[in-house]
């Protein structure tokens, strides 16, 4: 597998990922069908090392209530869902009903399709529909840069105290400390980590894993 960290060698990556719990096949063959059907969007999937974590930090949570912005072809999803408590479920935020699709064969084969709750529309709308008590214990942001703000102004109020939000992209290949680099996903993701550092509901760490993963507990 082709790193998709920016700052690994592929040779490092390999070393990660041999050192790592080891992708299984259902993940194995979602990720080949990603790349061989998505080519040009199998980017925006995320990395092997990214998903071992996502699984053991919703396990180490204890995770029963927990929400996805941005599903794309179901991997962040299944790691998620493979690390709920008994009971446990998932929101997934989407729009795309043909990469959804692609997600919803996968969460059946890995046996927690029951755990997951697919919403197709405008994540924005299915955010704002959720309960405002704060009783989310874990959500992951990985959809449209410009919306991350907006994403997070919605769900860190419904976090419980202990909570975690995990954004994706943070570092953006580098490119947030390019100060030539002014397109709108660019100065979107400078934004939300200048938004999101200054909050002071929650205490959070800009992790260095694949694109860079920002780590938020509510306070």
């Amino acid at each position: 597998m082709s790193p998709k960290a920016f700052n690994l060698s592929p040779e490092l990556h390999e070393y990660v990922l041999a050192h790592s719990t080891p992708v299984d096949e259902v993940a194995r063959d979602l990720i080949a069908e990603t790349h061989s059907n998505l080519p040009k969007q199998s980017g925006m999937q995320i990395a092997p090392e990214q998903a071992a974590f996502l699984t053991l930090m919703t396990r180490t949570i204890g995770v029963r209530h927990a929400v996805e912005v941005g599903t794309f072809t179901g991997y962040s999803s299944l790691a998620i869902a493979r690390g709920l408590a008994d009971g446990g479920t998932l929101v997934c935020c989407d729009v795309s009903q043909e990469w959804t699709a692609i997600a919803q064969r996968y969460w059946k084969r890995a046996g927690v399709d029951h755990r997951i709750q697919l919403k197709l529309a405008p994540a924005i709308e299915t955010l704002r529909a959720l309960p405002r008590e704060a009783c989310l214990d874990m959500a992951f942001i990985d959809a449209d840069k410009e919306g991350y703000v907006g994403y997070w102004e919605e769900l860190v109020p419904r976090m419980r105290q202990g909570g975690v939000i995990f954004v994706d992209n943070v570092l953006w290949s580098g490119r947030v400390t390019d100060a030539s680099v002014d397109d709108a996903n660019t100065v979107a993701i400078r934004a939300f980590n200048d938004h999101a550092a200054a909050d002071d509901r929650v205490e959070l760490v800009v992790l260095p894993i694949a694109d860079g993963l920002t780590m938020a507990r509510r306070k």
